[in-house]
């Protein structure tokens, strides 16, 4: 990976000296099927670019991007140049350059499993060869020839020789002519936005219209497709009503028509990603097309990346930063967007109540690690951009949006965000470009706002306290203001604090009031007199980023009537809280096990009752004392089997809480039970087990022995497909034996065989914390060989490998030690790697603390 890695310095030099004018790709992907003499090798495919370029010093020397097994030839302003010579395996060195130039390239190409550059998929179920890109941050230079930058901006011709039968997209309207597909010429886009689908996709078509204001109607063919195998479970339709409401969203508050033709969206095999915003090509993780019955968070999480890539045509295509320490420009924004068009275009209007108590529970945990950054990082290279695509600059940086929304106005960030289109469409932009148009429209000095939010690391605790006079009424309340030591900034807040009292059973805002806070200690003057509270909700309707905590009276009032809280976002937040409570170690783990036991059930957003049941999951595994897990376990596997039966036959509810019982299932009566849905000798009424909800109450018999290799065999000869075979994976990785896990370890850490997603499968399967005697001998195994992951393999791969296989479930003091060993021996190990290492170790170290304090609650 070193040899691949591409400096910010660089990028600057390259792009002071390099204008491109134009790309020309054309591929061969005629080779991705049928039978080759040397398995072996690596399946290859021909990529000839030629690229037109200025150069603003003649004589100059630069260089191109290629990350390739071989190159045939070269040729610069039609100069032989010597592959051998030239071509490094990452980059090709071009010296003496004219003030105009063409560079022509002829190269093989390798097939990725990685899901990095060209993916190449076969279809266990049928044998059919699907294709697909995928390239940020700079996985382009895997298929062509290019400057692998992103503000090197510049027109793409692509044309493409496929296998016959097949279909290709990319960017651009495509049309087959002589057996060649030629694609339009696509606007002024960066390198990695560019894309290429290939295969026997099944493909739906659709149209968007609209009349602009001046009266010219706009016209966008609208396409949606997958593989064969899963057309039957492709519900399209759903897909281009989120598509067509996001439309008509964007195009209502931008004032800017979407600028790239078409809009097709892949849903692809085998991704890496959530999805990825190529304009008029947009890819997707094939797994947001549902195989079996799923709750409708399932759909809104759907929805909202449809519209996250979306918002993403407008912040990051057409307008794009410079280099990777603005991703936020385009992240921040699109994750903001996403939510914001969710909740007021689509059926999702509880969409802010997600992004509150899922999205934001991302960003927290990011924000308190060691690597946390500003919003605005420090990105030194290429590995550290892959890195930064994190709950900072995504779920953070949204969150600041949505306060500086609360700052400035609704109005005068939409006018902003107009602005700044018209101003820097296809160009490339920095921070200061869009706080200048803010400033313009809002009126407001955002210098001292972006210096506390966007250029300062770390999340602030906000706090209530409340003087109470003799008759029960409001003297005084104010909001006290921390921050960690390490990142010590206090930043202005505009905040609505909540006043809540139970009545009737219920517990309602009766009192509110939005306040600037600064510094450590503001008085909200407009509460005083107000009879006293039972709850203070400090950030009540999440205008802003922080912690939040209660006063005593207040956390009294949630360990008896937290489910009495009438509004879902209120509910949501206080929730949050509690949760970052217990990652803090100032809640013990049994005290919100006991909550989620008592309150969950009474829980009416579904996405909210998800994310609760993996709370609760992780509360047990990492930060109950080990003496009281098996307690903890049962009462959860019990609680999570009384819900499943009080649940309305055939809910969303119902399913959700099975799903839940499955996962902490342990006993011997669980697994019978579990043994016994599955065979169709127990009954649940209204509980569908279909193939989906199959392999979930399969993999903890698997994990707990009580499934074997000849039970998850005939499971798959049940269900023979991709996705069948990545729980088939999983579920054998899972199974308790010390052979077992040698084999997974083996198959993930010594050898490249499997593919992306089989190695997300085994790693998942071999990390189950059912069992964490037989993953101990693992500890010392994963130190000695992280180095070498990281060396030999893609970063994907090697981020997946150092993550997932840290020993984490060897929760201990020795295990502490022995990461600080290993980053004490390694400080000149890749920086990437060594963040990696540090994160791991930090939420160890939390773990360690979580511990304590829930022991200390059995005292």
């Amino acid at each position: 990976m070193p040899g691949e890695n591409l400096s910010r310095d660089e990028a600057q030099e390259r792009a002071a000296l390099l204008s491109v004018d134009g790309y020309d790709v054309s591929l061969d992907l005629r080779s991705a099927t049928g039978d080759r003499d040397d398995e072996s090798a690596p399946r290859t495919f021909r990529s000839v670019t030629t690229i037109r370029f200025r150069c603003a010093e003649p004589g100059a020397t630069s260089f191109a991007d290629l990350v390739a097994p071989s190159v045939t030839a070269v040729s610069l302003n039609g100069r032989d140049l010597d592959p051998g010579e030239v071509f490094d395996g990452a980059r090709i060195l071009l010296e003496d350059l004219a003030a105009e130039n063409e560079l022509v390239v002829d190269a093989q190409c390798a097939y990725s499993r990685t899901g990095e550059g060209m993916h190449r998929f076969v279809d266990p179920e049928d044998g059919e060869v699907y294709l697909y890109t995928q390239y940020e941050p700079a996985d382009s230079r895997r298929v062509f020839a290019n400057f692998e930058q992103p503000d090197l901006k510049a027109p793409f011709r692509f044309e493409v020789r496929a296998p016959e039968g097949w279909v290709v997209w990319s960017n651009g309207v495509g049309e087959l002519t002589d057996g060649v597909w030629k694609f339009a010429e696509t606007k002024p886009i960066s390198t990695y936005i560019t894309a290429v689908v290939a295969g026997p996709y099944h493909y739906v078509t659709d149209s968007y219209e609209r009349v602009l204001e001046d009266g010219t109607r706009l016209e966008i063919p609208l396409g949606a497709m997958c593989r064969k195998g899963l057309a039957p479970y492709f519900d399209a339709d759903d897909v281009f009503l989120v598509t067509k409401q996001g439309l008509d969203f964007f195009h209502d508050h931008f004032d800017y028509p979407y600028p790239f033709g078409k809009y097709d969206q892949a849903f692809v095999p085998e991704y890496n990603l959530g999805a990825m915003e190529n304009p008029g090509l947009v890819t997707f993780r094939e797994e947001y097309i549902f195989r079996g019955r799923v709750t409708q968070a399932s759909y809104e999480r759907r929805a909202n990346v449809i519209l996250h890539e979306m918002a993403h045509m407008w912040f990051g295509d057409l307008v794009t930063m410079v280099w990777w320490d603005d991703l936020w420009l385009k992240e921040s924004f699109a994750d903001f967007m996403g939510t914001f068009s969710l909740a007021e275009a689509t059926r999702f209007t509880n969409g802010w109540v997600t992004f509150a108590n899922n999205r934001k529970a991302w960003a927290y945990r990011a924000d308190q690690l060691p690597s946390t950054h500003p919003i605005t990082a420090d990105i030194r290279d290429l590995e550290d951009a892959k890195l930064n695509f994190d709950g900072i600059t995504y779920a953070k940086g949204a969150s600041v949006l949505k306060q500086l929304v609360a700052y400035v106005g609704r109005d005068a960030f939409l006018e902003g965000a107009r602005r700044y289109f018209k101003r820097n469409a296809y160009g490339n932009t920095r921070l200061g470009d869009l706080l200048s148009v803010l400033e313009e429209t809002s009126g407001r000095d955002l210098a001292t706002w972006s210096r506390a939010w966007l250029e300062t690391a770390g999340v602030n605790s906000l706090t209530p306290q409340v003087i109470l006079s003799a008759d029960g009424r409001i003297t005084e309340l104010s909001v006290l203001q921390e921050a960690a030591e390490s990142h010590p900034e206090l930043r202005p807040h505009r905040v609505a604090v909540g006043l809540y009292r139970s009545e009737a059973g219920s517990l309602s805002r009766y009192a509110r009031a939005e306040v600037d806070v600064f510094g450590p200690r503001t008085v909200v003057g407009e509460l005083a007199g107000s009879a006293a509270p039972d709850l203070v909700l400090v950030n009540d309707d999440d205008l802003t980023y922080c912690k939040i905590r209660f006063d005593e009276t207040s956390l009294a009032t949630l360990r008896s009537h937290l489910g009495d809280i009438t509004d879902p976002l209120a509910r949501a937040l206080c929730w949050s809280a509690l949760w970052n409570l217990t990652r803090d170690a100032l809640m013990p783990a049994r005290d919100f096990i006991d909550l989620v036991l008592r309150f969950a059930g009474r829980e009416s957003d579904i996405g909210v009752l998800q994310m609760l049941h993996a709370w609760a999951d992780s509360a047990l595994t990492f930060y109950a004392a080990p003496e009281w897990r098996e307690t903890g376990a049962r009462l959860l596997a019990d609680g999570a089997l009384k819900e499943l039966r009080l649940a309305e036959p055939g809910s969303q509810h119902q399913l959700t809480w099975a799903r839940f019982f499955a996962a902490v299932a342990s006993s011997e009566a669980d697994l019978q039970l579990l043994q016994g849905l599955l065979e169709g000798t127990a009954k649940i009424d209204g509980l569908d087990v279909d193939q989906e909800l199959r392999w979930t109450l399969l993999e903890p018999l698997a994990a707990h022995g009580a499934a074997d290799e000849s039970d998850l065999a005939a499971e798959l000869a049940r269900d023979d497909t991709a996705s069948g075979k990545r729980h088939q994976v999983r579920c054998l990785a899972a199974r308790p034996s010390a052979a077992v896990k040698a084999q997974a370890w083996a198959s993930v850490v010594e050898s490249d065989a499997l593919s992306n997603a089989l190695v997300e499968a085994t790693i998942a399967g071999f990390t189950q914390p059912s069992r964490r005697e037989l993953l101990a001998p693992y500890a010392a195994t994963y130190f000695a060989a992280i180095e070498r992951v990281w060396a030999e393999r893609s970063i994907q791969i090697g981020m997946d490998v150092v993550k997932g296989l840290f020993p984490s479930l060897q929760d201990s003091p020795e295990t502490l030690d022995a990461t600080d060993a290993w980053l004490a021996a390694h400080e000149s190990a890749a920086p990437a790697l060594r963040r990696l290492v540090l994160e791991a170790r930090d939420d160890l170290a939390r773990t360690l603390r979580g511990q304590t304090c829930d022991r200390a609650a059995a005292v």
